[in-house]
């Protein structure tokens, strides 16, 4: 059986997400099932019917470690053994430098070639190092798949400092379309899953609150390691 080990950079939320292994199971109809109401006529499950239409996705309406989670420093626990993370970039130091990532993502050349749902561009030359933030406090909980089937294999880790974009930039964004040619224009925006209840996880953090009295249930230091995907060095 093959093993998946993948991490995704999330602009928009200035996540990192580590997806931990999981089987490689065969690819589920991803155009059936959307954020938002669909205009052509036809019913696709919206968030809050993804966990009711298919056995497979049953987690997104009965898991425990669901996401997206607000965050909430009341619920934040100072973890003392969290270290910072550490980024293997092939031994290229890490800068918080004008965003030339986003300059050239989102730029008229770029971002014309791939309007609608399936375009692709090869575009060589980015750098982790442009798009991660200056800081080594984050935030960590275990958590979820944003989109069905929603498995709770992930390690959500957000940077405290954000990654910025301009106006122009986001108006971009949405100009693309999360459709097809032929098919009514539906725009890349409000296509995020709504908040999900934390339950009982612990929200972990390695900015000290000076918060007396919590103890997070870990008593040992974890070594924060991930291996950045290869297209991102090039």
């Amino acid at each position: 059986m093959d093993i998946l080990w993948e991490i995704f950079i999330i602009l928009q939320a200035n996540v990192l997400v580590r997806i931990s292994a999981q089987p490689h199971l065969p690819k589920i109809n991803e155009g059936w099932w959307a954020y938002k109401e669909v205009v052509h006529g036809s019913f696709v499950p919206v968030p809050s019917f993804w966990g009711l239409v298919n056995s497979a996705w049953n987690l997104c309406s009965v898991g425990k470690r669901q996401s997206p989670v607000n965050i909430e420093t009341s619920h934040m626990i100072f973890d003392p053994f969290l270290t910072p993370i550490k980024l293997n970039t092939g031994g290229r130091k890490i800068a918080e430098t004008s965003n030339s990532f986003l300059n050239r993502m989102l730029n008229r050349d770029t971002i014309t070639r791939i309007t609608y749902k399936n375009d692709a561009y090869l575009l060589t030359g980015l750098n982790i190092e442009e798009i991660y933030p200056e800081t080594n406090s984050f935030i960590t909980y275990d958590g979820s798949m944003t989109i069905p089937p929603c498995y709770e294999t992930a390690t959500w880790i957000l940077m405290n400092k954000p990654v910025y974009i301009t106006r122009m930039q986001m108006h971009s964004l949405r100009l693309l379309s999360q459709n097809q040619p032929p098919q009514i224009f539906l725009s890349m925006s409000d296509n995020v899953r709504p908040v999900q209840p934390l339950n009982h996880r612990c929200m972990r953090t390695n900015i000290n609150f000076s918060m007396q009295g919590k103890d997070c249930p870990n008593n040992r230091a974890q070594k924060l390691q991930y291996r950045v995907n290869e297209w991102l060095l090039k």
